[in-house]
């Protein structure tokens, strides 16, 4: 008797047969889905590997930085040598986003400054400082709520905002702070 398959009145499906015969109905039915799987997720290397070339070139192009103390103290500001005077250390101006993982307002400005990293690419760097793992540097620049946001021009003091600023006011502030246009 070869096996039947059908659906009962409920809705299940039955299979008649003999043991051996339905035996060989799963070895058949599970080589059958072996072979799909293999061929839905195997795809086609070459393009894999081409996807992951041109990923790792977006992922190289320009970006928030995440700052530690000492990157800070190099890149930044060196206010433990120079404690009462403001002295910027980079050569483009800045913005650097005082966060924490867990702040909803810090998650929503999060890919804004990941845009506006891109889209002004070579004018100015955009530095995030975790206040979480970086709990000394957020207390030497008083940082009580975040996001907190410091605009570094060059030669000139730096200017303090908080709270998730929408796109073009920071639009607005890379313009008229710190590239003076």
């Amino acid at each position: 008797m070869c096996p039947l398959i059908h659906i009962n009145d409920s809705g299940l499906i039955i299979i008649t047969g003999t043991l051996n015969e339905l035996k060989m109905k799963k070895i058949f039915i599970a080589g059958v889905l072996l072979v799909l799987a293999f061929t839905a997720f195997a795809g086609n290397t070459e393009e894999n590997k081409s996807k992951q070339i041109n990923q790792s070139k977006e992922v190289k192009k320009m970006a928030t930085i995440h700052l530690t103390k000492a990157e800070f103290l190099s890149k930044v500001s060196n206010y433990e040598a120079n404690p009462t005077e403001w002295k910027y250390l980079g050569d483009k101006p800045c913005i650097i986003d005082f966060y924490a993982a867990w702040c909803g307002p810090c998650k929503t400005i999060a890919p804004i400054l990941e845009d506006l990293a891109k889209e002004y690419e070579g004018q100015i760097y955009i530095y995030k400082v975790d206040t979480e793992a970086e709990q000394e540097l957020a207390g030497a620049f008083g940082i009580r709520s975040i996001p907190s946001i410091l605009f570094c021009p060059m030669g000139e003091a730096p200017q303090m905002a908080q709270g998730a600023l929408p796109k073009d006011a920071f639009r607005k502030a890379i313009t008229e702070v710190l590239l003076k246009k």
